[in-house]
């Protein structure tokens, strides 16, 4: 049959099974939303925002695990994804972003709202696409959907100049996706996999070091199967944040800048450090001469290119996370480790997490009180700063696609429309964006969608009227100099959830946390910001500073307080 390239488009779009995309429709993508206007089968989000539209999708994919779409117009409308892609790209979130183009003939012109998209976007995608010809259509969203989620994931974009949208051809519907320079390998090598159980069987002191990659390929269960097969403690990184129940006797917490003291001394201390679905990026290893010196290294990853690109690896092990340990568990002995085991609770005992009680609202005992009303069935999305710190250290994550963060870029203006898409995809789910007053307000416009689609996503402000990170790190190095950080005009956020037609409550005690959030939980129909009028110089601890070795840590005890 013959069908204009829009509705190739659309039909391609519902036989990949996408139910719902977010964008902002302009002069060049009229024809691609003509043609959505007649979908049974997807609904399509005006949001108010491109850069929410991305962030939408990306939400949406963390907490469903399916491919998330967005959708923009030419020129700025493509341009305002940019940090979008780049947020999903440096976390391999599965993503197809469609932009609409000028015409074939006019490209390369400067005509009006023209931009290079696929030039811009090449370092922040996993691959793109021009499409000039309407007969390579069907093929490239086709390519596009298996690239996005085939070995690591990331985001694809397409990109359809208008005269293709709105010109004619047979449709055919490739049943196969046949790419010859792109083959991922899945599962591990035989040899590799002996290699990694021999060393586990030698090890002392094994540990294991779970990421994003861990529920990227919903390796979840396999991991906790292997790590309770090995008797070995399991830290995570904050996008592995689920993958490993943080209420199992096994889990040590987060690593990194602002991980456990316990994670990051085990690291140092450990003989064996199996990481799975993780990078070593640096907010993990800290001073790299100074990384895990006893240590020797297994690393499971399905992208070769992340294996000893940051530090070297003894066991590089390519392939799904899923599978490989699947074979793992098969491969290696039972064990136990009872004199390090003890070690680590014994770290544990000494260095807990905490915070000094005493003064004004406590953001760290807001986290507490949710974590008592949730009990761990909610959906969490963050924002980039001290709050998204306060949450991955003081939420307890017990399932994966339930902590929703920017890792790689640390987006700010992120959690507000990741959270929206999350409700998206999981209607019945209690959904939370823990934030701070600046973050938020980034991508506050979105809140009409939240209102329009009467999604009932609790919007946490931890407001201590700072950008507070920065201000943390002014105060600790750069002797107070608190350059730019202070938020002296702000809006009400009270008056401003009214006037989208949301709740807004405010909250400035201990005593009236519990029941703010009780009553905020019992509105199912709109939105609600809860602003939590927090300590103003409230710090996050532990932290080790920037290029520094993990074992050097600053902590409360460490800093005078304000």
């Amino acid at each position: 049959m013959k069908l204009k390239g829009a509705q190739i488009m659309v039909e391609c779009l519902e036989r990949e099974g996408v139910e719902i995309m977010f964008g902002i429709p302009g002069g060049q993508a009229i024809p691609l939303f003509d043609a959505l206007y007649d979908s049974k089968k997807i609904r399509t989000i005006l949001t108010r925002h491109e850069q929410g539209a991305a962030h939408m999708a990306d939400g949406y994919s963390r907490s469903t695990g399916k491919t998330g779409v967005c959708i923009a117009t030419s020129g700025p409308g493509a341009t305002n994804l940019v940090t979008g892609l780049a947020t999903a790209y440096m976390d391999s979130i599965p993503m197809v972003a469609i932009t609409g183009q000028v015409a074939t003939h006019l490209i390369g012109n400067d005509a009006f709202q023209e931009a290079d998209i696929t030039g811009i976007t090449r370092p922040v995608t996993k691959h793109n696409y021009l499409v000039k010809d309407i007969k390579d259509l069907a093929r490239v969203i086709r390519e596009a959907f298996y690239i996005a989620k085939a070995g690591r994931p990331g985001p694809v974009l397409i990109d359809i100049p208008v005269d293709v949208s709105r010109g004619e051809t047979e449709f055919i519907w490739p049943e196969k996706v046949e790419l010859r320079n792109y083959k991922p390998t899945l599962k591990g090598h035989p040899n590799q996999i002996k290699k990694a159980a021999e060393a586990i069987a030698a090890a002392k002191k094994p540990v294991i070091y779970a990421g994003g990659g861990i529920i990227s390929s919903g390796a979840a269960k396999e991991l906790r199967a292997f790590a309770e097969k090995i008797d070995a403690p399991v830290g995570v990184t904050l996008l592995g944040l689920g993958a490993f129940p943080y209420s199992h006797q096994q889990f040590m917490g987060m690593y990194g800048m602002h991980g456990t003291r316990t994670s990051n001394l085990a690291m140092n201390e450990s003989d064996l450090i199996i990481a799975a679905g993780s990078r070593f990026d640096d907010r993990v290893t800290g001073k790299l001469t100074h990384f895990a010196p006893n240590a020797n290294i297994i690393h499971i990853d399905v992208d070769p290119s992340s294996i000893s690109k940051n530090v070297p690896v003894d066991i590089p092990i390519v392939g799904d996370a899923k599978n490989i340990l699947s074979d793992l568990v098969k491969a290696v002995e039972a064990k136990k480790h009872p004199e390090w085991r003890k070690q680590i609770s014994e770290w544990q005992k000494k260095y807990p997490l905490g915070y000094i009680k005493k003064g004004k609202l406590k953001p760290q005992f807001v986290l507490e009180q949710i974590n008592e009303i949730t009990k761990g069935d909610a959906i969490f999305a963050t924002e980039v700063g001290q709050h998204q710190m306060w949450a991955a250290q003081f939420l307890k994550i017990e399932t994966p696609r339930t902590f929703l963060s920017s890792g790689g870029l640390g987006t700010m203006g992120y959690g507000f429309p990741a959270a929206i898409g999350a409700q998206f995809g999981n209607p019945g789910k209690a959904v939370f964006d823990i934030s701070g007053d600046g973050s938020f307000q980034m991508n506050l416009q979105e809140m009409a969608i939240a209102v329009e689609h009467k999604l009932p996503v609790k919007i946490i402000i931890l407001n201590n009227r700072y950008l507070g990170m920065v201000r943390q790190w002014q105060q600790l190095f750069w002797n107070r100099r608190y350059a730019s950080v202070e938020i002296s005009a702000q809006p009400d956020f009270i008056k401003l959830a009214e006037a989208y037609g949301a709740v807004g409550i405010r909250v400035t005690k201990d005593e009236e946390v519990r029941g703010a959030l009780e009553k905020a939980m019992k509105i199912k129909d709109k939105p609600v910001i809860l602003e939590f009028v927090i300590e103003r110089e409230e710090n996050v601890f532990p932290m080790v500073p920037a290029g520094a070795a993990m074992t050097e840590v600053i902590d409360y005890s460490d800093v005078e307080l304000a």
